[in-house]
């Protein structure tokens, strides 16, 4: 009975602790709003997009500034490859830390097409909005050093929540702690990557390379929205990712449609069918072999998943979808446990005003495979090329020669990015539920639990060369348009996930 009530107490006073030392962070980050505000509208004013070369150093330059303006001691990891974008190491060591704790965000964005924009909105020129505006919100305009913002407002421009605010979180969370007198009790190491949106094409070469200063119990990825709700939100798990480009050729040259219908070849109309049996109308995918390396998930991963609330309502209010796929047979977080298999483009000559009569000379699509734990990239690639190839097709990975075209009915070329694996940590490890409740204590609201989230990232190689666990706590608005125009990151979520942040660096 002693140890019963001696547990309790100890549990009480930890609870207690945590409430407090998170109430000092929350005023202190209230109290220097603006000053964080004015950082990152500075920060976002440097394009990031990823193959943009001496922007993508600007970038690097900051962060190195910022790092150094919080008495962190950073670096650029080297790998095999000269002149990839910088990946930016930092550390605080403490002494007789028992436990050591890593930090990842990327500071890389998407390409952009300022045109896709909504008028007075600019990619690489932070404004102020109410709201998003496809969504009725209005402009505010540039933020003014000085003034205050209201923290329902938006910050819009490219890397405003994916993922600069994560970068932003991290080093914020270092200020916080410093400023309120906290003592850091582990060691904390910190990653800044400059490659993640084209695939992260060098981290496992600098893995493998600084194996040794990268060690840690775990590493924690600041990137990705919270759930629909609001509440805020850990991932466990991120699905894999891997691109492949489809091109169906006709005729050498496009052709009368008048002259030609009924006779020459429609790569337009093969490239249609051929995609539409990949799929059934329900969305099922029909390639042989598409969902047997599925890992099923545990019974702890099933519970987690039972609680996780639903948002179907929602998304299909805001987005205008009637019926999504699958006629809502299976739950949206459930739907986040399977591979799948999208069209993320198409095109075959023009349309619209600059629609012509012809018969196209080729048709080009884009695929995008998300895997799951248990999906090998190359395995799920070659299932796809399998299929192409049972449909009568001709594979090739370049243009066909003209006596190709003579030889073989159906050509298609095929172009493989690539790609990366799945990734999913056990939620019932010591260092999990630490973080669980770590993070429980910073908000009144439950937790979203989710074994993995939609999005990918190469978190796989944290397990498989640097040997360690890998945890995602996703800080931003879920409408934040990342990837397309109008991105925008909410200051409430902002603030929020500097307030996180700063609470999982205290961990002991």
């Amino acid at each position: 009975m002693k140890k019963l009530i001696g547990l309790l107490f100890f549990l009480c006073l930890s609870t207690f602790v945590l409430a407090q030392d998170n109430k000092k962070i929350r005023e202190h980050i209230q109290k220097n709003e603006k000053q964080i505000i004015e950082e990152y509208i500075e920060f976002l004013s440097i394009p990031n997009v990823s193959t943009d070369r001496e922007n993508i150093q600007k970038n690097a330059d900051f962060i190195q500034k910022m790092m150094e303006k919080r008495n962190i001691k950073s670096q650029i990891l080297k790998g095999n490859t000269p002149d990839i974008n910088p990946v930016i190491y930092g550390e605080i060591i403490s002494p007789n830390a028992k436990r050591t704790i890593g930090f990842y965000a990327h500071y890389d964005g998407q390409p952009v097409n300022p045109k896709q924009w909504f008028p007075g909105l600019e990619p690489f020129n932070p404004l102020l909005i109410t709201a998003p505006l496809e969504n009725g919100g209005t402009i505010i305009g540039p933020y003014r050093k000085g003034d205050g913002v209201q923290r329902d407002w938006r910050i819009t421009g490219r890397g405003s929540a994916d993922d600069k605010a994560g970068v932003m979180a991290i080093i914020n969370a270092v200020e916080v702690l410093q400023k309120t007198a906290y003592t850091f009790s582990a060691n904390i190491k910190f990653l800044f990557e400059g490659e993640e949106e084209i695939g992260s094409i060098h981290l496992d070469e600098i893995f493998t390379k600084n194996k040794n200063i990268l060690q840690a119990d775990c590493w924690i990825i600041i990137d990705g929205p919270r759930h629909v709700t609001g509440k805020k939100t850990i991932s466990f798990g991120v699905r894999g990712d891997v691109n492949i480009s489809l091109t169906v050729y006709g005729p050498k040259r496009p052709l009368h449609s008048g002259n030609y219908g009924n006779w020459a070849p429609n790569p337009a109309l093969m490239l249609t069918h051929l995609l539409a049996g990949m799929k059934d109308e329900n969305g099922k995918v029909l390639i042989p072999g598409f969902y047997d390396d599925v890992i099923p998930l545990t019974e702890t991963e099933k519970k987690a998943i039972s609680f996780i609330p639903s948002t179907e309502s929602i998304l299909k209010n805001e987005l205008g979808i009637h019926t999504p796929e699958g006629n809502g047979e299976k739950a949206f977080s459930e739907l986040l446990m399977i591979p799948t298999l999208t069209i993320t483009g198409i095109q075959s000559a023009n349309v619209g005003k600059l629609k012509a009569n012809i018969i196209p000379s080729k048709a080009e699509a884009s695929l995008d495979l998300r895997l799951v734990l248990g999906n090998d990239a190359e395995k799920q690639v070659q299932k796809v090329l399998d299929y192409i190839k049972n449909k009568g097709y001709f594979v090739i990975e370049r243009e066909p020669t003209h006596q190709e075209r003579l030889q073989y009915p159906k050509i298609i070329t095929v172009g493989k990015e690539k790609g990366y694996n799945a990734q999913r940590t056990q939620m019932d490890l010591p260092i999990a539920k630490t973080i669980i409740k770590t993070l429980q204590a910073t908000t009144t609201d439950s937790l979203v639990l989710i074994p993995s989230s939609g999005g990918s990232l190469p978190l796989y190689m944290f397990e498989q060369i640097l040997k360690t666990k890998v945890i995602t706590i996703p800080i931003v608005n879920y409408d934040n348009n990342q990837h397309a125009e109008n991105e925008n990151v909410s200051i409430q979520y902002l603030m929020e996930g500097i307030e996180s942040v700063s609470a999982l660096m205290m961990i002991q």
